[in-house]
């Protein structure tokens, strides 16, 4: 069945290593959307500590993955320092994948970092790429310095994994250029958060058992 925008289900991740800028867009983006239409549900990933201490409104509720800082020389750890970096990763990376196999959802909004924090969401992008999942890539209108950008961006291959993955960009501010990595490309989709509801859910595959 094709399912309407109206009844739809909107998964959204945030990764959240530094402040809660990425949670509360999300969260805001997420309210604005179940208060025009009755039907939506959304669910946030979200690495936020304090992800729990926030009011969600009705369909609206979020999924807490294993917290992750970024510590002032730019270098990421668990907050848990029990715990090995790679591990958490590995942890992080099947609740995404589990998340999003159970919700099923029709809408996938990435916010920020187009493959996850280490490249996390990447696997889950291509399980959903498959089960005809709408795949959204959200970005803010001022990213990080572009030269900077542009570097991180092509060693990790990332423009390509963005053409090969995602159908639409959304801008989470105001429509207009992606302006991050320069002027690599422009947006396919210069939307509005509210424009959300044009972009199409597409047709569901047969629900398929869940990897073991």
């Amino acid at each position: 069945m094709t399912r309407r925008f109206e009844d739809a289900r909107i998964l959204m991740y945030s990764h959240d290593t530094f402040g809660l800028g990425h949670l509360r867009r999300c969260r805001a983006i997420a309210h604005a959307l179940v208060e025009d239409y009755s039907g939506l549900q959304i669910l946030i990933i979200s690495g936020a500590t304090i992800a729990g201490a926030f009011d969600y409104r009705a369909r609206v509720d979020f999924v807490k993955i294993p917290s992750v800082i970024k510590l002032r020389n730019g270098e990421y750890t668990s907050l848990d320092r029990h715990i090995e970096l790679h591990e958490t990763l590995k942890m992080r990376q099947s609740i995404i994948r589990s998340t999003a196999e159970t919700f099923r959802p029709d809408i996938f909004v990435v916010d920020k970092e187009p493959m996850g924090l280490r490249g996390e969401v990447e696997d889950t992008l291509a399980y959903l790429k498959t089960h005809g999942t709408r795949l959204v890539l959200g970005l803010r209108e001022i990213m990080d310095a572009p030269h900077l950008l542009e570097e991180e961006w092509k060693r990790r291959d990332t423009m390509r994994k963005i053409e090969q993955f995602y159908d639409s960009d959304l801008g989470l501010r105001t429509a207009g250029l992606l302006r991050s990595a320069g002027r690599a490309r422009r947006a396919r989709c210069r939307a509005r958060p509210h424009e959300l509801r044009r972009i199409p859910a597409k047709k569901r595959s047969p629900r398929r058992t869940a990897r073991p």
